[in-house]
């Protein structure tokens, strides 16, 4: 038997061990990706399994090893967390590698033991639900508050306080072994009721530890992929978003095309079907420039036979070095029927679309100009960041999220002379 204020120092330091291992694992991107997997190979669980084994393994030496310094022997409580997590099988093969250093120090009850413990606790894992191993918390009063609460409501069996009790009565069962045969299996024990009732209580705090750090990892990562579905689902609906008046517009010029001018109006038909075929169709966040300028022919050629030639020109001057770059796809196709509908549309002789791109440093400048009516401004000023229409929020809103504050929006408008929208984007070769 040990001095009561070592032991009460060891249990706190097995605590604190327990603790700093569990969190300093969680640094793994690796260790996150096995545990947190919903289906593991072979390979994937012996790795995780050995992220485990390699430190507390170590522990078990250390114990045996350094004079008075028994806090760092959790093979115990790794088995139980092993069977927990990865089953019977994977828990038992655990057991039989932490008990290598023991056996070697003729602890030869340390083998069968741990066995049978990662079996049991595999077993009972396998009629629990992955939630209530996950929230099994150590502090008994506030299972037993919960057991009571909800008992009080509903009768129902709690496997929570289950496996609590499993936990304790394998530890009490590991106390009890040591006691028959002290040279053949090691256990912190003392001849004081309460201290022994403290070590007993150790084993499932040490469990619930390492399982709620783990489990505030595992809700933070869920919250961040819930996060970046959220973030996809609103960059589809932005990227997939056209007006309805230019469906209309175009179904109208076709139907009006039909008659008379049915070469016509079948290239329309073409060219409204490839754009809503890139619509539809699932595309990347970022394609090349070049993708994009293609996309956009498309639409203008529609715009252009339905306005005639004559009053909507195109001009385009495209730095080569540009068309490479990834963009965000469907950029260009809100800023130019921003320029139609309220810059060349009022307008009676029409007007013309310039598009620009170059390199300016480490940065694409991309410019949509129209020469038209311009937009009224709030409050009047000459340059407006944001820009006023649907489709100039719906680009800035998807700069703001796809960039992070590296991007440059600007919309300057100078009334009856036209309105000048720029976008500055980082230089990304695409070859990067």
């Amino acid at each position: 038997m040990q001095d009561h204020k070592l032991i009460l120092i060891t249990l706190l330091v097995k605590l604190g061990i327990a603790a700093s291992v569990s969190s300093a694992l969680t640094r793994s991107r690796v260790f996150q990706r096995l545990l947190f997997s919903d289906e593991r190979g072979r390979r994937q669980t012996l790795g995780l399994i050995a992220f485990f084994l390699v430190p507390l393994t170590l522990g078990v030496w250390v114990r045996l090893t350094v004079p008075n310094f028994l806090a760092a022997d959790l093979s115990l409580e790794t088995v139980f967390l092993h069977g927990l997590l990865l089953g019977p099988l994977w828990a038992a093969l655990s057991a039989v590698v932490m008990s290598v250093p023991a056996m070697l120090r003729q602890e030869y009850l340390a083998l069968p033991f741990f066995v049978i413990v990662g079996l049991v606790t595999g077993i009972f894992a396998r009629f629990v639900e992955r939630e209530e191993i996950w929230s099994f918390t150590p502090f008994i009063d506030l299972s037993l508050w919960r057991w009571v609460r909800r008992n009080l409501r509903q009768p129902r069996f709690d496997r929570q306080i289950l496996l609590l009790l499993l936990i304790t009565g394998m530890e009490m069962a590991h106390g009890w072994l040591a006691r028959l045969h002290p040279r053949r299996l090691f256990a912190i024990q003392s001849s004081a009721w309460w201290l022994q009732g403290l070590i007993w209580l150790t084993a499932p705090i040490v469990v619930g530890i390492c399982l709620k750090i783990w489990n505030a990892l595992r809700i933070e990562i869920k919250l961040e992929e819930q996060k970046r579905l959220v973030l996809e689902a609103r960059l589809d609906a932005l990227q997939r978003q056209i007006n309805p008046h230019f469906l209309f517009n175009t179904l109208n010029s076709i139907a009006s095309l039909v008659r008379f001018r049915p070469d016509t109006a079948r290239e329309m038909i073409v060219k409204l079907a490839n754009l809503l075929r890139a619509l539809l169709r699932e595309r990347e966040t970022f394609v090349p420039f070049e993708e994009e300028l293609g996309f956009t022919d498309d639409f203008l050629d529609i715009e252009v036979i339905r306005f005639g030639a004559d009053k909507l020109r195109v001009v385009k001057e495209i730095d080569p070095a540009t068309l490479s770059t990834p963009v965000p796809s469907i950029l260009l196709q809100p800023l130019i029927e921003n320029s139609i509908k309220h810059g060349l549309e009022p307008r009676i002789h029409g007007g013309t679309i310039t598009l620009r791109s170059r390199l300016t440093g480490d940065h694409v400048v991309i410019e949509v100009e129209d020469d038209g009516v311009g937009i009224t401004l709030k409050p009047r000023t000459a340059v407006n960041r944001g820009g006023s229409g649907i489709g100039l929020r719906n680009v800035r809103e998807r700069l703001e999220m796809l960039y992070a504050g590296q991007a440059r929006f600007t919309v300057t408008s100078r009334p009856g002379r036209g309105t000048l929208v720029t976008i500055e984007i980082p230089h990304t070769p695409a070859s990067q």
